[in-house]
C-alpha cells in the first residue's frame, strides 16, 4: 500500500508539473503572436502558484499587502517604457517569470473599451444583430468584457472624446462599474492570463490581424447597454 500511495503521490506531482509547464509555454507563445500582431507586451503579476508558500494568504505574486488587482497589472512600473514587441526581449522576459501573465499597454495600436460582463453581452448581441463591426473582444474572469478598437491617437476633438484619469488606475473597476475607455497610459491584462480562484482571461472573439474598428462605432452600443444593465 505504501507503494501504491507513493506512486500515486509521484504521477500527482508529475501531472501537476506538466499542466504548470503548459501554463507557462501558453503565456509565452500568447506574448509572442500578439507582438507578431505589432501589439507591445509586458510580464504582469500572477495568483502564487500552489497559493502563497509564505502562508499570507495572498492573491498576487507581487510584494503588495491587499493587493487591489491581482494578477493584473504589470511586474514594473516601468512597463510604459519597457513594454515591447522584439521576439528576443519577450522570450526573456518569459524564460526569467515563466508564470507571469501578459500585459498590452493601451493607446498605442489599440484601445480598449472595458465594461461589465452583463453590459458587455447585450453588446455583442446587438452587434450580431445590427452587423456593427467588431474586433477582439475578451472575457476578464467572467467579470468584464474588452472590446479592442483602433486608437484615437490624439485626435482634433480629443477634449470631447479622451478618456477620464480614472482609466490610467484599473485597480479602480470595482469602485466603478461602467464603462471605461482605456488608452494611452493605460493597460489591459491579456488571455490567457490567470485570475485567483480558477479565473481566467479568454477570447470571446480572438484578433484575427483584421483592422480594429473604430472607437467610435461601438461606443454608442456599449454606453446604451451599460445603462441598460
Amino acid at each position: 500500500m505504501l507503494v501504491v500511495s507513493g506512486s500515486r503521490r509521484q504521477k500527482a506531482a508529475r501531472d501537476k508539473a506538466a499542466r504548470e509547464k503548459a501554463l507557462r509555454d501558453r503565456m509565452a507563445s500568447a506574448a509572442r503572436r500578439y507582438a507578431a500582431l505589432g501589439w507591445s507586451c509586458f510580464p504582469g503579476a500572477h495568483p502564487p502558484a500552489g497559493g502563497d508558500p509564505a502562508g499570507n494568504n495572498r492573491a498576487c505574486s507581487c510584494d503588495r499587502i491587499g493587493c487591489p488587482d491581482p494578477g493584473a497589472h504589470p511586474v514594473s512600473a516601468a512597463w510604459a517604457h519597457q513594454a515591447s514587441v522584439d521576439g528576443g526581449v519577450i522570450d526573456r522576459w518569459w524564460s526569467q517569470r515563466p508564470e507571469a501573465n501578459v500585459i498590452l499597454p493601451t493607446g498605442r495600436v489599440f484601445d480598449v473599451f472595458d465594461v461589465p460582463a452583463g453590459a458587455g453581452a447585450l453588446a455583442l448581441d446587438r452587434i450580431a444583430s445590427d452587423g456593427v463591426p467588431a474586433g477582439p473582444v475578451a472575457s476578464v474572469g467572467g467579470d468584464r468584457h474588452l472590446f479592442f478598437v483602433a486608437t484615437r491617437g490624439a485626435p482634433v476633438d480629443e477634449d470631447e472624446w479622451w478618456s477620464c484619469h480614472l482609466d490610467t488606475l484599473p485597480e479602480d473597476v470595482a469602485e466603478t462599474p461602467g464603462m471605461r475607455w482605456h488608452c494611452r497610459d493605460s493597460y489591459v491584462v491579456a488571455p490567457p492570463s490567470v485570475l485567483p480562484h480558477g479565473r481566467e482571461v479568454s477570447w470571446l472573439r480572438p484578433p484575427s490581424g483584421a483592422p480594429l474598428p473604430d472607437p467610435l462605432h461601438l461606443l454608442e452600443v456599449l454606453a446604451d447597454a451599460c445603462e441598460a444593465t
